[in-house]
């Protein structure tokens, strides 16, 4: 129920949207322009309109590279995806980047805090595109195919066609398969918070045995449990970590980020524990219904495999790396 209620909303604004300018006949040509960036990382332009249709989720994302005929660079399209951070990961970056980094009221903290995220936003496209760099030239090696498409001309949108297409084809489409994921989830989450051995939660336990990981990366070992057990939703990875803190045993939100910026700082948050957190969020393992998509959409376990460990491993070497130059900055 959770999953459902903190996607829904934000899936019901974006796909609508994304529609209406693909039915007015934009996406095309924003393909097209795009073509000489992608083709320098041995990619496809048309990956462009996957990555900005990740940006609402990352499952729809992977289902878009069908529009891309060459099965190599289709494939490079759907590992990469995940790094462009969807919907659900908006909240917990604006969130952190408002608590830590852009505080405050006024016109000028807000105008940092939306260029802070825009710098995110960007820093996750140019990893895309790293990353498709690295799979071209090692795992998917091959020739770059032509770029061959046909602009449509530019036309009215058809408001009632786009409202039902983007509904039952992206919106409730994702939602299916993630409910498919969160029912065994939750109970899974559920048990972990309420089950206790020697007086302490299954919680607790696991996060005190990631620990030594956490520390190594700049964050404690709740946080990671919390990207862990976020597998079913990007949404309910705060949530789970709020759980943790407070110990409630089970989701919890917050009532003002006054009262979260206490809880956190409580906990040792430090400004490099927010922005460890926030690489974190931009790169980690995809969503479980990502997963799902990726497996359908490739036939391939192994592939699956790579989509997971590829954000993963480079958001842990990139973890490690701020930590550590902030050790010896003598800022941690």
């Amino acid at each position: 129920a959770w999953v459902v209620a903190v996607m829904l909303p934000p899936m019901a604004i974006f796909f609508p949207l994304f529609t209406l300018l693909e039915d007015a006949g934009y996406l095309p040509r924003v393909a097209f322009n795009m073509d000489h960036f992608f083709r320098a990382a041995g990619a496809h332009g048309r990956q462009s309109l996957t990555m900005c249709m990740g940006f609402g989720c990352n499952a729809c994302g992977v289902t878009g590279c069908r529009i891309i005929d060459s099965p190599r660079e289709r494939l490079v399209a759907m590992l990469t995806n995940s790094f462009v951070p969807c919907n659900g990961r908006f909240p917990t970056l604006i969130v952190l980047i408002t608590l830590f980094f852009a505080g405050g009221a006024g016109l000028g903290n807000s105008l940092a805090a939306t260029g802070l995220f825009l710098c995110a936003i960007l820093f996750s496209v140019c990893m895309t595109l790293l990353a498709s760099k690295f799979l071209t030239k090692t795992l998917l090696r091959g020739e770059t195919s032509s770029f061959s498409l046909e602009l449509p001309p530019y036309r009215r949108p058809q408001l009632g066609k786009v409202i039902v297409r983007s509904l039952l084809d992206r919106t409730l489409f994702v939602l299916g398969r993630a409910v498919t994921v969160a029912a065994p989830a939750g109970l899974f989450i559920w048990i972990m918070g309420n089950v206790t051995v020697g007086g302490a939660s299954l919680l607790h336990l696991a996060a005190g045995w990631l620990d030594p990981l956490g520390h190594l990366m700049g964050v404690d070992g709740m946080i990671v449990l919390a990207f862990l057990l976020g597998f079913p939703a990007n949404e309910i990875v705060m949530p789970i970590l709020l759980m943790g803190y407070l110990a409630t045993g089970t989701l919890t939100s917050y009532d003002s980020l006054s009262q979260l910026q206490g809880l956190l700082t409580a906990n040792g948050w430090t400004g490099v524990t927010a922005l460890c957190t926030m690489l974190l969020c931009l790169l980690h393992f995809p969503c479980g219904t990502t997963c799902l998509t990726l497996y359908r959409e490739s036939g391939s376990l192994k592939w699956t495999v790579v989509g997971i460990l590829l954000p993963t491993v480079m958001g842990f070497i990139l973890c490690v790396v701020v930590h550590g130059a902030a050790v010896l900055l003598g800022l941690a």
